[in-house]
């Protein structure tokens, strides 16, 4: 059972957190008693969609639960412009209050610390439309070529409760999960997991013929990456077979581009061996791979990664984005989330830079794995371009709350910057391999991750951190050189957080040497060398270079 619980905000927090976050902010992101007291271990979603009125009709979520305190009250989450039709606890209907989008449950007795019980949540409305997905998320209501229907679910930052009934937070992701869902026919769903029911009924709530279909997750899984992706698809499947085992790979695509998408993506399988090389065993083995087309540019939906890159390279055929180079930016960074955010998953929202950081360090990895060494500096060189420091990419914690979007490439360099720090790549590549491994399917936050490299290796890395996650700007290396008889010195100091004493790599254009800045100037001597061929390594680090005359 996976469930963690976090600190609730004091009376003294939550007023500071009024100063800039909103009552409905902290409803969502804190974790007060009403939350902690029970743990969902499964979701068994039924839902009906009526596309023709773009609507939810119909449907029930049933909440399975154990209660980890004796309550008689709980929250769960809903957004409000979706009208709950009834609750149903032991063939009694239950009153309940909504405040925003939480929904506070009154049970008709105590329900005692140790037992586990479910209700049902009927619900029905016409969930939120998309704006900008998957950024700004919802339900994208479009059309194919063929003027056929192609719906998508996307939600990320914006909440399951969108759209089904949840405890939405992060830190409590159920042991498992069923999703039933029915559409019009010809119309097919697909869902997270594998399918194990798909038959053709007769509905009466879309007074049409309709399919329904079923799924089933036997993995943990985050709220936000449970999806539906609906279209007249076509299926087509393939084997990957490595030293683990063999994994089903399925895609599921617009019919008019089954051939093209049988080339296309024939790059998954060196990726996952990649992958695997790096981070081990794909994490949700029995569920299978899936790449299913959707009427957006993509999403990390476990086992289910939703894919809109028009079968071009690179960002929607912007190879800039990623170095010039040749790939499908969307399958690799996707594919990364498996197991960076969806097997890992962190408590709170202001540690999404876990799962973006070491998902967008994860290209760099791919990068290195299938062109090399040299491909992978310049790839992390056209990282930088992306990155504004503009703020901290650890966000404020219990108010739902992201931090800067630099925690993709910002993430990344860091990590790049951590490796070469490490200065050992046998062990560097065993402590994100052991990562991977060690939090499985587990929620964590995002100190974890750190207390657990700092346990592998033997650097000072607490200023190194706070400078990198907690502060908006990257270190500056100031430094000037004079000659000194035949030889020159270098001046140099950090210009940085205080105590930040991150060591850096220098090159006399044959070799790196280390130095050991601090905030004060200190004095190298480099000898007779070649001045012109002088430089700083800041292709190994994240920094800024500033030379002093």
């Amino acid at each position: 059972m996976r469930y963690f619980l976090l600190i609730s905000l004091s009376l003294i927090s939550l007023s500071l957190i009024s100063q800039e976050f909103t009552f409905s902010d902290s409803l969502r992101g804190n974790l007060s008693k009403k939350r902690t007291c029970y743990d969902v271990f499964f979701y068994d979603l039924n839902i009906i969609i009526d596309e023709k009125k773009k609507a939810i009709i119909n449907s029930f979520n049933d909440f399975h639960i154990k209660s980890i305190d004796d309550f008689s009250k709980i929250q769960i989450d809903l957004f409000n412009n979706l009208e709950i039709n009834k609750i149903v606890f032991e063939n009694k209907i239950l009153e309940y209050q909504r405040l925003s989008n939480a929904v506070f449950i009154d049970f008709p007795r105590q329900i005692n610390k140790g037992e586990s019980i479910s209700f049902r949540v009927y619900y029905s409305g016409n969930p939120r439309v998309a704006v900008n997905p998957p950024w700004d998320g919802g339900f994208s209501w479009e059309l194919d070529n063929n003027k056929s229907p192609w719906i998508g679910v996307s939600c990320q930052g914006l909440g399951a409760s969108s759209w089904w009934p949840c405890k939405d937070h992060q830190s409590d992701e159920p042991d498992s999960m069923k999703i039933t869902c029915t559409v019009r026919s010809p119309l097919k769903v697909i869902s997270n997991g594998n399918q194990i029911e798909q038959k053709k009924i007769y509905s009466n709530e879309l007074k049409s013929e309709a399919n329904l279909s079923s799924w089933f997750v036997s993995y943990p899984i985050n709220n936000y990456n449970v999806t539906l992706s609906i279209a007249d698809y076509s299926h087509f499947r393939d084997i990957y077979t490595s030293n683990f085992d063999t994994l089903d790979l399925d895609y599921y695509v617009l019919t008019y581009n089954l051939e093209k998408a049988k080339i296309h993506f024939e790059q998954v399988k060196p990726m996952l061996r990649c992958f695997e090389y790096l981070f081990g065993k794909y994490p949700f083995q029995n569920d299978g791979f899936c790449l299913v087309e959707t009427p957006y540019l993509g999403m990390e939906h476990q086992s289910a990664i939703a894919y809109g890159n028009n079968y071009l390279p690179g960002y929607n055929g912007n190879k800039n984005f990623i170095a010039g180079l040749d790939f499908d930016y969307i399958i690799v960074h996707e594919t990364g989330h498996e197991w960076w955010g969806n097997s890992i998953t962190t408590n709170d929202i202001a540690d999404m830079w876990v799962h973006e950081g070491f998902c967008t360090y994860s290209e760099v990895l791919y990068v290195e794995c299938i062109y090399g060494y040299q491909k992978m500096l310049e790839y992390v060189e056209n990282q930088k371009r992306f990155v504004r420091n503009d703020k901290p990419i650890v966000g404020p914690y219990n108010v739902n709350k992201k931090g800067s979007n630099d925690m993709y490439q910002k993430g990344s360099l860091m990590l790049h910057t951590l490796r070469s720090l490490v200065d050992n790549d046998s062990l560097w590549f065993s402590i994100i391999k052991s990562i991977s491994e060690d939090f499985k399917f587990k929620v964590i936050d995002g100190v974890d991750i750190l207390k657990y490299i700092k346990s592998k290796v033997k650097l000072d890395l607490d200023s190194f951190f706070d400078q990198y996650l907690y502060n908006s700007k990257i270190p500056i290396f100031e430094y000037k050189i004079h000659k000194e008889g035949r030889e020159y010195v270098l001046v140099y100091r950090w210009d940085a957080i205080e105590n930040f004493n991150m060591k850096l790599f220098i090159n006399d254009g044959q070799n790196n040497t280390w130095i050991y800045p601090e905030s004060k100037w200190k004095e190298f001597s480099l000898g007779n060398i070649d001045i012109k061929s002088f430089n700083i390594r800041d292709d190994l680090f994240y920094i800024d270079v500033k030379k002093i005359n």
